[in-house]
């Protein structure tokens, strides 16, 4: 039996054993360069080829236009800066969503100092960007819409088949971040009408520090990072062959199993909501009450603070976070929940349990006992009568 629980997969996941197993060879035998004309070197860019084929078919797209890069994080970077300077001649407008990853909000916010012009898109309250709102905001000088496929957040999934139809229409590039959404919700670039996407391994059972960018052919982008002839001259740097590979496993694997994880995680998600919304007076589900991802639960717990619960579910066993992890830490409320219309002092008050693979049923009724129990001794302790 697991000493603990473990509801933090959105934050990452664990490096599944079949993934594993097929990276392992690639640290100790096969490992030349990919880049490396030798034998040694032709196995591993066979290698390398192999797997960009599973990530690709994860997408639905074809794998020469799949890139490989090292996360979520520089994927959106890439997407975001590569696209607008290779398109700045026509125009230097970029609209994006108001509750995006940092890493898409961080690098518009850079945008912003090279003089590109950022509209940030309101959502309503379930954190959902109208495809309406999106056409509004569409001028002639308008180069890039960027809306997340699935906030990383609240669970939200967005309405990117027709925000990609309006971008389509108008000749505008759409990019979504599909970092939370790849492996958990079927993806199709063409059916969305994406020109970039971003998803990175360690959200999938896969290993951190490997990503990848799906650049529809024909895009013109500018590289991102420079000094080799690697990935097609677009993005230098030795490949990361072991990570590429076991990235490889893991989307082979996703797509396998997401028919049967979406059921069962979904099952269990609700459970653990409803149970939640009936233990736990005034407890606020954030995101869209349907339309979510499967294995997200997200609440806010008015006159309670997100870190003393978190703590708290800490020394009992269970991990969680108040949101996403790249800002655990941060004492500023979450942007996404400023953006649905939530008070600071509310938005401080959240927590977020994300479900995987290894999740039971069992678990979810110990969290269920053990967290209505930390809710009524914290607001006794508020109201100053422990």
């Amino acid at each position: 039996m697991k000493d603990r629980i473990y509801m933090d997969f959105a934050a990452t996941t664990p490096v599944a054993p079949e993934v594993m197993e097929e990276m392992l060879p690639f640290f100790t035998e096969n490992y030349g360069n990919p880049s490396s004309i030798h034998g040694s070197g032709r196995e591993s860019r066979k290698a390398a080829e192999q797997a960009r084929g599973k990530v690709a078919e994860l997408l639905h797209v074809p794998p020469r236009d799949l890139y490989f890069t090292s996360g979520g994080s520089e994927s959106d970077n890439w997407a975001l800066k590569g696209a607008t300077f290779a398109q700045q001649n026509r125009g230097r407008r970029i609209l994006v969503s108001a509750v995006e990853h940092h890493a898409v909000l961080d690098a518009c916010k850079w945008l912003q100092k090279q003089h590109f012009e950022v509209v940030f898109l309101p959502v309503d309250r379930y954190g959902t960007v109208s495809p309406e709102t999106v056409e509004e905001n569409i001028t002639e000088d308008t180069v890039l819409i960027s809306v997340m496929a699935a906030n990383n957040e609240i669970g939200t999934l967005q309405p990117v088949r027709e925000i990609g139809e309006i971008a389509r229409k108008h000749g505008i590039l759409f990019h979504t971040d599909a970092v939370q959404a790849a492996g958990a919700v079927p993806l199709d670039a063409e059916e969305i009408r994406a020109d970039l996407i971003s998803i990175s391994a360690h959200k999938i059972y896969g290993p951190k520090g490997t990503g990848a960018l799906y650049i529809r052919g024909g895009t013109r982008m500018d590289a991102l990072l420079h000094g080799g002839a690697q990935e097609r001259g677009l993005r230098a740097g030795t490949e990361n062959l072991a990570g590429i590979v076991g990235f490889g496993k893991a989307a082979e694997l996703a797509a396998q199993r997401m028919a049967s994880d979406s059921a069962r995680l979904t099952a269990l998600r609700d459970r653990l909501i409803h149970g939640i919304q009936e233990r736990i007076p005034g407890a606020v589900l954030n995101g869209h009450p349907t339309e979510r991802l499967p294995n997200n639960c997200h609440f806010s717990f008015p006159g309670l603070e997100g870190e003393a619960l978190l703590l708290r579910l800490d020394l009992a066993g269970i991990a969680a976070s108040a949101g996403s992890a790249c800002t655990a830490g941060s004492m500023e409320p979450s942007h996404v929940l400023l953006a649905v219309g939530q008070t600071p002092e509310l938005a401080n008050g959240s927590l977020r349990l994300t479900l995987g693979r290894e999740t039971t049923e069992a678990e979810i009724d110990e969290v269920l006992e053990v967290l209505p129990k930390i809710a009524a001794d914290l607001r006794g302790m508020r109201s100053g009568s422990w």
